[in-house]
């Protein structure tokens, strides 16, 4: 243990933050799913509870099961041990037995968490909701739940937005979109498709006809392309047009020779789409929605020439170890037969007679600035033309807020909707804005986590109240059984198709985890709420627990040996009431004769309680520290809302 390479904190057990922030997984998800709470019910068969701890917070906790990028793995403390727990896979595994995707609502109903949610109700005011994506419907889902009439406008003919146009059908399936939007429209939301703002409606004409307060969760729908030359002409597209293609039907024609431009997950959904061919099977529990899409699809895929071999390049600046797209994306995508052109820069579309022939590249050799900046720079001499007769740009998205006008009061900055941070409102007082189009392209469940504040703040200011949201903590006995070998458990990813099998179909590619193997990639949990707390009075300093301790973690440290460190030697005189330059002026002997200072790097501790069991005097006990968020309601108008008023660009107040 190199305590000179850690961050040192005083860990107390009452009302610091910090025991909150050792569960890693928990505090790096948005919505602060217990991830640890519902990966250790796997492990011991509380497949139930499970879903419900899965659910509490999340409204899209099926789809997250599928798609999310899982903040939660990345920050995982075993992966400092070995490799993360499969969180995400095992989410799905639980939402698969009780979510809507069984066809049965009763759980998801009951399941969410009423803590995270304002204690008083709404007065039944109608609130118009503009998008059904995920941040569109989370705030549908919460004031719904808080006693609004929510109305969502939707102007495809279909709802979910990104979850159905943009995510390949091969990593979510449909049928369980419907399903979890459907659970969302039971609980009393009227959706309405088809209706476009600023073509069939308008923000004045929702205030007119009585709507108390107005959401706009329109997302970024249109992509961008660098202006290179050449990019204008026929066989170069939007990647989300392809998308959209692919999973609506719309026929778009294609060459056997494809281009991706862009590093990121949209751009290998692009390549790994463009691989696929044909035919869709439908069964027979599919929806007439999810029938009439997949028909579709055929009739679009029909379209395109891909007789014969073809190839399918993805182009990125980045190199391959600062991709930003999931490994497992890069991974699978190279064994469906990608070809990965890392760290090269788009030059030219190549061309003869109007038709694309290819792509000329040359090598990118950084792409941040010392500071961290987007500023690429190019080695012109190293050039690489890659063949092409279709070139797809993924390499970011763009909004399109045609829809405003100055009498609606609301501003943009930088292609975004103008929002106040903190909570979501516009400049216009009762038009609020979340997601991709507030604060630019991020993962679902950061659209979802927005979103729940954006319904708190529309409801504080529907109300004349402020919500505060604080963390509720208890330190109980720890009563746990660890899995023998815990320790030693590598990490499984679940079951997938084939790459032959991947590439010759649009069948989902991830396979759900069997229970046996669940329950054991469950087990690898490090169950970060328990924790060892030290009661200083009473130890011995006899060393036991250092001589102990299987990962080297705890070390009892001479007060002489903290004069390099000044944040240390303060706490040791805080410790001992001494002043700083009077501890500083003692010899090193009468240091160690005052005391020490019991070190422990919590990074990979194991819970493996050795520590405990060995001390001799109990100085050392495992306790489990509980803790959940929830919802509070201060009856003042929150500071950070701007007032009601009655002008247009207010809004009508609540009837």
């Amino acid at each position: 243990m190199a305590e000179d390479s850690f961050k040192f904190e005083v860990a107390d057990t009452t009302g610091s933050d910090y025991w909150v922030e050792m569960v890693k997984c928990q505090y790096a998800c948005p919505v602060h799913t217990n991830a640890c709470g519902y990966v250790n019910a796997i492990a011991e068969g509380r497949d139930a509870d499970a879903y419900r701890i899965a659910r509490a917070t999340n409204p899209f906790a099926s789809i997250c099961g599928r798609v999310c990028g899982a903040p939660c793995e990345m920050n995982c403390r075993r992966g400092s041990l070995d490799a993360p727990v499969t969180i995400r896979s095992l989410k799905r595994f639980v939402t698969g037995k009780f979510g809507p995707e069984t066809g049965d609502y009763s759980a998801y109903v009951t399941g969410y968490d009423s803590r995270m949610l304002p204690p008083e109700r709404g007065n039944h005011e109608r609130v118009a909701v503009v998008g059904a994506g995920v941040s569109g419907l989370t705030v549908a889902h919460d004031l719904a739940l808080l006693g609004y009439k929510v109305t969502v406008f939707e102007s495809h003919t279909s709802p979910g937005g990104m979850l159905t146009v943009g995510v390949p059908i091969y990593r979510l399936p449909r049928d369980l979109v419907n399903h979890e939007i459907n659970a969302i429209l039971s609980l009393g939301v009227e959706l309405k498709c088809g209706v476009r703002l600023g073509r069939d409606f308008t923000i004045a004409s929702l205030r007119a006809e009585g709507y108390a307060a107005i959401f706009l969760g329109v997302g970024l729908p249109k992509g961008r392309k660098i202006p290179i030359p050449g990019a204008d002409k026929p066989g170069v597209f939007d990647g989300l047009d392809f998308l959209r293609a692919f999973n609506e039907g719309t026929p778009m024609e294609i060459g056997k020779r494809v281009i991706v431009i862009g590093g990121g997950n949209v751009a290998f959904d692009v390549a790994r789409s463009a691989v696929r061919p044909g035919a869709v099977p439908m069964s027979d529990a599919a929806s007439d929605l999810e029938r009439s899409q997949r028909i579709a699809y055929d009739v679009a895929r029909s379209a395109l020439r891909m007789s014969g071999d073809k190839e399918v390049h993805v182009v990125c600046l980045e190199s391959r170890h600062e991709m930003p797209a999931d490994e497992v994306e890069i991974i699978e995508g190279e064994e469906e037969g990608i070809r990965l052109h890392p760290a090269r820069g788009p030059r030219e579309v190549l061309f003869e007679d109007d038709f694309v022939t290819g792509l000329r590249t040359v090598k990118c050799t950084s792409v941040l600035d010392a500071d961290g900046r987007f500023s690429p720079t190019f080695d012109e001499s190293v050039v690489e033309d890659i063949a092409a007769d279709t070139i797809f740009f993924a390499i970011g998205q763009t909004s399109d807020l045609s829809f405003l006008s100055p009498e609606d009061g609301v501003e943009t900055d930088r292609g975004l909707i103008k929002v106040d941070r903190d909570t979501y409102q516009t400049t216009a007082p009762d038009v609020f804005a979340c997601g991709d189009v507030a604060h630019g392209p991020r993962l679902f469940i950061h659209a979802i986590a927005s979103a729940q504040i954006a319904a708190r703040s529309m409801h504080d200011w529907l109300r004349g109240t402020r919500t505060d949201v604080v963390v509720r903590k208890r330190w109980n006995p720890a009563e746990y059984q660890m899995t023998e070998g815990w320790d030693e458990l590598r990490r499984e990813n679940p079951p997938v198709l084939a790459s032959e099998a991947r590439a010759a179909s649009v069948d989902i590619v991830e396979e759900p985890f069997p229970e046996r193997e669940a329950r054991e990639q469950a087990a690898r949990c490090l169950r970060c709420n328990v924790n060892t707390v030290f009661d200083t009075s009473i130890c011995i300093a006899c060393n036991g627990c250092v001589d102990v301790c299987p990962q080297n973690l705890i070390k009892l440290v001479g007060l002489a040996d903290l004069r390099r460190d000044p944040y240390l030697m303060r706490i040791a005189g805080e410790s001992l009431d001494i002043d700083e330059e009077a501890l500083a002026a003692c010899g090193d002997d009468e240091l160690n004769a005052m005391g020490a200072l019991m070190l422990k790097d919590e990074s990979t501790c194991i819970r493996c309680a050795m520590c405990a069991s060995r001390c001799p005097t109990q100085a050392i006990q495992m306790k489990r520290f509980d803790f959940y968020r929830e919802c509070v309601t201060i009856h003042a108008p929150n500071p950070k809302l701007r007032a009601r008023s009655g002008s247009a660009a207010g809004g009508n107040p609540p009837t």
